[in-house]
């Protein structure tokens, strides 16, 4: 069975020949085609100050995306906690989940450039308590009684319909981070697949006595290692379907270097999460990479049974619109009638 996801950050670097709005009406415009040929998810993230425009507000997206899909899931991944206020960020999940009861899900990330912490006015070095104390607010938030917080009394309303709330995740990409998740008694969803993490966070998960470890739909470090392991290729993180994948590529190189290059530029504390490509200086190297893959039809097939997952990102770096849609059309008919789809 095959997982289909598609991913949008909505970017649009000064080159692109598109604007913000065409994005975001298109990014509709394509969860709803995604629901009528059975997407299971979309993946949101969240950035500030990006000049490219990074999305900065993926609750509101989420409440979008959710209002006009029957079938996809939504994953927050991920709300950089440490710049929202808690008790807001509780009524804001709580709200979205009255839209679509128990398909929304949000990892919940400390967040890492200083720049937006900066422009919160948020002191960095508090992220990991600020993360925690969140955690504890957002539990207690959606009980639906009254408790306490730094010396208030808070009722929040409306009270979710799943019942103990959107799912949650704590997200990570070292040790420290994935040793937070276990305390916390949180599913952990790491932005590195480096083994010394994944084991930490097992690791703690078991001193601390959390039964409800996972990874990735992985309950234990070895199972992760044989699904995730170095001696597998990763799955990549953009998939785009073209006739002619050369001509496609050079009419998206400049977007693939773009989109690579700035977010290799924010890895600036020293871990790098596996969404980037260190060293990469053009397209041909991103395409060599394999976290980019503008493929045709039969190599998408070949993906598909290689990883079990398609990510879709149609958008990605500022992709026109109508070249997205060639792509989601081709794969529409080339591609989807030989895929078995996910029990999802």
């Amino acid at each position: 069975m095959t997982r289909l996801s598609m991913r949008f950050d909505l970017r649009v670097p000064p080159f692109a020949q598109t604007s913000f709005a065409d994005q975001h009406r298109a990014m509709l415009e394509m969860v709803r085609w995604g629901d009528r040929v059975g997407l299971d998810a979309v993946t949101l993230s969240e950035h500030h100050g990006d000049p490219a425009g990074f999305t900065s507000a993926p609750i509101t997206l989420a409440a979008a995306v959710l209002a006009c899909t029957r079938r996809p899931k939504v994953s927050i991944a991920a709300a950089l906690v440490p710049l929202h206020d808690p008790v807001r960020l509780a009524e804001q999940l709580a709200s979205v989940d009255c839209l679509a009861p128990g398909r929304l899900s949000v990892v919940l990330g400390a967040g890492y450039r200083r720049a937006e912490f900066e422009m919160a006015g948020v002191d960095r070095r508090e992220r990991g308590p600020l993360l925690e104390e969140c955690v504890a607010v957002l539990r207690s938030a959606w009980t639906g009684k009254p408790f306490e917080w730094r010396g208030r009394e808070v009722l929040v309303t409306p009270p979710p319909p799943t019942p103990g709330g959107p799912e949650i995740f704590v997200g990570g990409k070292t040790r420290a981070g994935a040793r937070r998740a276990a305390r916390l008694h949180c599913r952990f969803s790491p932005a590195v697949s480096n083994p010394d993490v994944i084991s930490a966070y097992f690791d703690e998960c078991e001193r601390v006595g959390y039964a409800g470890a996972e990874v990735n739909g992985c309950t234990s470090a070895d199972e992760f290692r044989e699904r995730h392991g170095p001696d597998r290729p990763a799955a990549p993180g953009f998939v785009m379907l073209a006739e002619d994948p050369e001509s496609t590529w050079n009419q998206i190189g400049p977007n693939a270097e773009y989109d690579a290059m700035t977010y290799m530029a924010w890895q600036e504390d020293g871990v790098v999460s596996d969404w980037a490509v260190p060293g990469a200086e053009s397209w041909k190297q991103l395409r060599d990479s394999g976290q980019y893959a503008v493929v045709t039809p039969e190599e998408c097939l070949a993906l598909a049974e290689r990883d079990g997952h398609l990510m879709l990102h149609p958008l990605m770096g500022g992709i026109e619109p109508a070249l997205a849609w060639e792509s989601l059309r081709l794969f529409e008919a080339e591609v989807l009638p030989h895929l078995a789809p996910s029990a999802a």
